[in-house]
């Protein structure tokens, strides 16, 4: 059974449930968030091996409040030049909702000639886009003319990505998909509110 209750209090305990400094991220969000409401958040926590074969872990929070979306990222850093230990990043950034630009929710679902409405999937993506990043993708301008050896110059297209957040079934857990994807429904709705006014 999913977790219907959205609360400072909730997100303060899925943030401990993660067992990634709690407290350091905790301080950061609620830092960030202030004394606005929590409509709706993700915690999202993963590990991933670098080249030397050692774990880094990551931890995403979004929260949802009634003007902005909140975006922590708390990363452990190994220890490097003048840190004999190892060490955790920690940044928010704060973006009102008027400026959020898209939410995009990519969902993978086997064998999808059986599907039926309501079974959820077994993977989301979800990518918002704010304008702070942007991606250049480039190629060779072509005329169609296989044979041409002209210069048309070059063309492509500009995409906006400023976060991508991707969960599984496998991986994460079907509440972690069902979380990510009611995040994703709330913050489109917001959105939409937010255009309007």
């Amino acid at each position: 059974m999913r977790e219907t209750r959205v609360s400072a209090a909730g997100l303060r305990e899925a943030i401990e449930r993660s067992g990634y400094y709690p407290d350091l991220v905790a301080d950061a969000v609620e830092s960030a968030l202030g004394k606005e409401q929590v409509t709706a958040y993700v915690v999202h926590h993963e590990a991933t091996f670098d080249p030397a074969m050692e774990v880094r872990r990551h931890v995403t929070v979004l929260v949802l409040s009634p003007t902005r979306l909140l975006v922590c990222h708390t990363d452990e850093h190994p220890p490097a030049e003048g840190m004999a230990a190892s060490h955790a990043s920690t940044t928010t950034e704060a973006v009102p909702l008027s400026r959020i630009q898209s939410v995009a929710v990519t969902r993978v679902v086997p064998d999808p000639a059986s599907y039926v409405p309501g079974i959820p999937p077994v993977e989301v993506t979800l990518t918002i886009g704010w304008g702070a990043i942007s991606h250049i993708d480039l190629e060779p301008a072509t005329c169609g003319d296989e044979n041409c050896e002209a210069d048309h110059g070059y063309t492509g297209a500009v995409t906006a990505d400023d976060l991508s957040l991707r969960v599984s079934e496998a991986a994460d857990g079907a509440q972690a998909v069902a979380r990510v994807l009611d995040f994703a429904k709330a913050l489109s709705e917001a959105t939409a509110r937010a255009a309007a006014s």
